[in-house]
Order: structure tokens, then C-alpha cells, then sequence
């Protein structure tokens, strides 16, 4: 059976969050190869097990997407090996939110802006080298929408958010000619990701975050009323990597239940 991803080589950088779980698994089950990438063995090896439990491939990297040399040398390997065919980008930023702008450090606003920025210019300059020589490949990340409005006390989110999609547009509009495409998921609040650790991780101020609550509040912010599921960004980061979105670039795919409008 002919699957959306068949025999495609596909790197997911920030392989070991809830995400990029959730898209291993996807991108497994359309018949992807799969090169896991990021800081931490353990959570990388967790991924890839559940991906050769469900019958798939994959091979894990530990890499910081901050250092251009490793970057760049994993690239040269993946591509050895047959080619690249898709970059998806789902590094953490260090975002900091729940505090008013004008409290916060320099280095609390700066933070994720710079992060974010140089993590997507690495990791897609490296795919978008070698995808150009091929004249075909997809290079993909995931933002939560903040560029969109003016929430308050979402920090440097926003920021780093347009900053990234900035970036994205700019590199679309000059790969294009070689056949590469570049696309961005607007992801905010997956409710399968939004784990009491993780919210303290981003807003201290949250003790008492409460899962299902949040959930809750969630559908009722959203114009279809729920809130939006892994399985929903995993099925559209699919079909965006396949030759099936081959008229899509240089744009920004929402897929937050109508959380974000636009």
C-alpha cells in the first residue's frame, strides 16, 4: 500500500518532546525513515523504540542544534545515505511567559528569539543545502501563532514566534527556484503536550495548572470548541512533508482548532 511518506528520509530535530513523539510516530506510520535528533539519548531512544515497536525505522543522533558543525556534519551523513527529504524543526526555545514585559530581563526576552532563530538557520540551512542539489525536499517547524496577536503576558513567545516565521518566508522565497519547500505549523496548546512540567517550565507562576482544566479552557477559547490534539499536527506535518502538498510554501498552516484566526 502506497503511504504519504514512502521510503522519504525525514530528520526531526527536538525528537525527544511530546511533539515530535507524536510526528516520529506519524511520519513512521506513512512509511518514513526517520533520523532522530536532539540533547537527550534517553528520550531520543524512547522515541525511536516506540517507532520500531510499531514496525518503523529509525536512527537517533545526539546533537546540540546550536553548534553549526554538527549540524551540518549529521546533514552530510543523512544525506550519504540516500538524501533528505524532510526538516522538521521542534527544538525548545527557553521561551519565558507570565511576566509583564516590562519586568522582564533583556536576557528573559532575548532568550528564545535567539534560540528559536539560529535553531531553525542551522538546522535548515543544512537540509536546504543538500535538498537543493537534489531539487526537491521540505523543510518544516512549528511555531504557537503569538506572531499573530497581542495576548499579554506571553513574553518572549511572540517574539521568537515572528522572528522564526520571518526567517521561513525569507528562505521560501529564495530556495523556491531549486524546488525546496518551507512550511510552519501553528501548534499552541496541543493538549497531549501540556504537561504541569513543561507549563513550569515556560510560566513559573502556574503551581496550580491542571490538565484537564486547561483543556477545558482550551475548546472554549477555539472556534470548533476543542482543543486541538497531537494527532491533528502529527496527520498535517505528514501530509505538508508529502508530495501531496507539493503547492505549499512560504506560508503558515494553523492548526490549532481556530485558537489563533488567520
Amino acid at each position: 500500500m502506497t503511504t504519504l511518506l514512502n521510503d522519504k528520509n525525514v530528520i526531526v530535530y527536538g525528537a525527544g518532546g511530546g511533539i515530535g513523539h507524536g510526528i516520529a510516530l506519524t511520519f513512521a506510520r506513512e512509511g518514513a525513515r526517520l533520523f532522530l535528533a536532539g540533547r537527550t539519548r534517553k528520550t531520543l531512544d524512547e522515541v525511536a523504540d516506540a517507532v520500531r515497536a510499531a514496525g518503523g525505522t529509525a536512527e537517533v543522533a545526539v546533537l546540540d542544534v546550536l553548534d553549526e558543525r554538527a549540524v551540518d556534519e549529521h546533514a552530510a551523513a543523512v544525506a550519504a545515505a540516500g538524501s533528505i527529504d524532510a526538516s522538521v524543526n521542534l527544538v525548545t526555545r527557553g521561551d519565558v511567559q507570565g511576566i509583564p514585559l516590562v519586568e522582564m530581563s533583556g536576557a528573559d526576552l532575548t532568550r528564545a528569539v535567539t534560540t528559536g532563530l539560529l535553531a531553525n538557520f542551522n538546522t535548515a540551512r543544512a537540509a536546504a543545502r543538500h535538498m537543493a542539489a537534489r531539487g526537491s525536499g521540505v523543510v518544516m517547524t512549528v511555531t504557537s501563532g503569538s506572531s499573530r496577536g497581542a495576548a499579554p503576558m506571553m513574553g518572549s513567545t511572540g517574539p521568537a514566534d515572528a522572528a522564526v516565521e520571518t526567517f521561513l518566508r525569507y528562505l521560501a522565497a529564495e530556495v523556491g527556484p531549486t524546488g525546496v519547500r518551507v512550511v510552519c505549523l501553528h501548534t499552541a496548546g496541543v493538549v497531549e503536550t501540556m504537561t504541569r512540567e513543561k507549563v513550569l517550565k515556560v510560566n513559573e507562576e502556574l503551581t496550580d495548572f491542571d490538565p484537564a482544566m486547561f483543556e477545558q479552557m482550551m475548546a472554549g477559547m477555539t472556534m470548533l470548541k476543542r482543543a486541538p490534539r497531537l494527532a491533528q499536527v502529527a496527520d498535517t506535518a505528514a501530509f505538508l512533508a508529502s508530495d501531496r502538498a507539493s503547492g505549499i510554501t512560504g506560508t503558515v498552516i494553523n492548526v490549532t482548532c481556530g485558537l489563533v484566526a488567520g
